[in-house]
């Protein structure tokens, strides 16, 4: 069972479930963003037992906290226990964001909306009247999809090692633009991409699917939604196929705690200076 004490009976009380959550970089990155607005608030990294999620959640808001980050494993666990839930979290089903007015626990999802801001403020890529392709169709596709119809690509494919999953996800999503599913093998006979997006955990381990890299087209953008002290595999696999521009997903970490710091605050951080000060620590490690 997991032991949380919480000292402060404020509305300033915040931090992040996980397991595991020992490296998790969200208490430095919202004190920062506090820090900006002159707001002092309470943020820790908590490791949730995995069959304690709905206890350890029910306890934080009833001893006084505002808001929960949620990682993985337990954004789907967050989805369910949500009384209330955003447009996206319902599309996504899935939440790493709540928040609570003492009645209602309120459910979202900005994972999504922070890797399109890294992509198009941060980097200056585009999505609109683009062809999309994202890698992968577990969690990490399935809540960028909403943002990223919502910019209006020429056209999104859903690539996954399991060809009838990304079909399931692609029709489910349907209703939001030009979407496909299909298995990697089947890149070969598509046109060539501009945006190309890795939403699997395969390169954590050092792995990717074999890709041929003529599915860059020749101004091709390629995004990796992971991050490390090192290029990732994928990142590496772009950089050899002469991708106009390769990024891994630091900003997109900032960026979508800046959109759960708003949730709770009403105020937009500042996100450059973060992402740099990370980018340095991580580099110095």
């Amino acid at each position: 069972m997991s032991e949380i004490s919480w000292s402060s009976g404020t509305r300033s009380t915040f931090a992040v479930f996980g397991n595991p959550i020992k490296h998790s970089r969200s208490p430095f990155i919202h004190a920062e963003f506090a820090r900006q607005i002159g707001l002092a608030i309470q943020y820790r990294a908590i490791r949730v037992e995995l069959t304690d999620f709905d206890r350890a959640t029910h306890d934080f808001f009833a001893a006084g906290g505002s808001g929960l980050n949620i990682t993985v494993p337990f954004k789907e666990q967050a989805y369910a226990l949500a009384t209330r839930l955003s447009a996206r979290a319902e599309r996504a089903k899935a939440c790493n964001t709540l928040a609570s007015d003492g009645a209602d626990i309120y459910g979202d999802t900005t994972d999504g909306i922070g890797l399109i801001r890294d992509m198009m403020a941060n980097h200056g890529w585009q999505v609109r009247e683009r062809r999309v392709l994202l890698l992968g169709a577990g969690g990490a596709a399935r809540g960028a999809l909403e943002p990223l119809l919502r910019e209006s690509p020429a056209a999104l494919m859903i690539a996954n090692r399991t060809a009838i999953k990304a079909q399931r996800l692609a029709e489910e999503f349907a209703d939001l633009g030009v979407i496909t599913g299909g298995g990697f093998d089947q890149l070969d006979q598509e046109p060539p991409f501009d945006l190309i997006i890795n939403a699997t955990s395969a390169g954590l381990h050092g792995e990717m699917p074999t890709l041929s890299g003529e599915i860059l087209s020749e101004r091709c953008c390629c995004y990796d939604m992971v991050y490390g002290a090192e290029p990732t595999i994928f990142m590496r696999w772009a950089a050899q196929n002469a991708a106009w521009a390769v990024s891994d997903g630091l900003g997109m970490l900032v960026e979508q705690a800046a959109e759960a710091f708003y949730i709770w605050h009403r105020e937009r951080p500042d996100t450059a200076s973060v992402i740099s000060h990370l980018r340095g620590t991580i580099a110095a490690a």
